[in-house]
């Protein structure tokens, strides 16, 4: 096996999130739902020898041979990280060329960044023949990013903690309208807000089993609103169309249920003259490369 090609990495939604508590050290205690989904960014790996890890990125608008391959600075790219990481867990001396085609939205919420260093983890590990377990896989990830880990585990999950508290649930599969402004919001500007709300109620995840789809609410939402007026014009237009639209994450792409919205038609050149970007989406049961890896015994 010389390389992996269209390895797909899948991004995810916040079906609610909570902050319940802030930490002495910063840290926000939260609880959530993450809910993969099938939108997509698509990767290629190459084995290289020599133990660089060099990583490209794919212009869909252009031909691959016109692509400008660039290495990556490891503070710059969680894919680099993550193949970093791994070879200096494992000693592993091979190296690889990662080339991303990026569909995903930037600064949406969806996990983007973190679902290309999961797959770099899962594809690596079996490009490399190095065997790692998924306990082990998800050990690495953890310095790499709380929701790093959330997409080695495979499936959608009840998420306490920081982020790092994983639960594996199963939830009906449905169609979701999900819909990213142009404009894009700052995590740490949001995280850093006096305004943001730190005290929400602990809930169960038997709570959360009532009413999955419509539980519970999004504590970032006000202060991304405030900083991003694109997330509340969003969030309207989908409302015009008798959704019950919501943000995912700490980014500014919204979300509603479509099963309740049969016959809903968008408006795609509205869409384009506000350059916005719309997918109708269907929640993941597991990870497309869940198979990829054993458990630990």
């Amino acid at each position: 096996m010389q390389s992996l090609q269209g390895v797909l990495s899948p991004a995810k939604l916040n079906l609610f999130l909570h902050i319940t508590d802030q930490r002495a050290d910063g840290y926000h205690l939260l609880q959530s739902v993450f809910m993969l989904i099938d939108w997509y960014d698509s990767l290629d790996f190459e084995l290289r020898g020599d133990g660089q890890i060099q990583r490209i990125d794919v212009d869909l608008g252009g031909s691959r041979n016109a692509q400008k391959a660039h290495l990556v600075l490891p503070q710059q790219d969680l894919c680099v990280q993550a193949a970093l990481a791994l070879q200096k867990w494992t000693g592993s001396s091979l190296g690889a060329r990662i080339s991303l085609t990026k569909t995903i939205p930037q600064q949406a919420g969806m996990g983007g960044g973190s679902s290309n260093a999961a797959t770099t983890l899962l594809a690596l590990n079996r490009l490399w023949k190095l065997n790692l377990s998924r306990e082990e896989l998800m050990r690495i990830a953890e310095p790499l990013g709380a929701d790093v880990p959330f997409f080695l585990m495979g499936s959608s999950a009840w998420v306490e903690g920081i982020g790092e508290k994983l639960t594996p649930i199963t939830l009906e599969l449905a169609k979701w309208a999900v819909l990213k402004p142009k404009s894009g919001v700052s995590t740490q500007e949001i995280f850093r807000d006096p305004l943001l709300q730190r005290g929400s109620k602990t809930v169960t995840i038997f709570d959360f089993a009532v009413q999955p789809f419509g539980f519970g609410h999004n504590d970032l939402q006000p202060v991304a609103e405030r900083l991003c007026p694109e997330i509340t014009q969003a969030i309207k237009w989908l409302g015009e169309l008798g959704l019950n639209a919501r943000m995912t994450g700490s980014g500014s792409a919204v979300f509603a249920n479509l099963n309740a919205g049969v016959g809903v038609e968008f408006d795609t050149n509205q869409l384009d003259r506000l350059d916005w970007q719309l997918k109708v989406c269907s929640n993941l049961d597991k990870h497309p490369l869940s198979d990829w890896v054993s458990s630990d015994k």
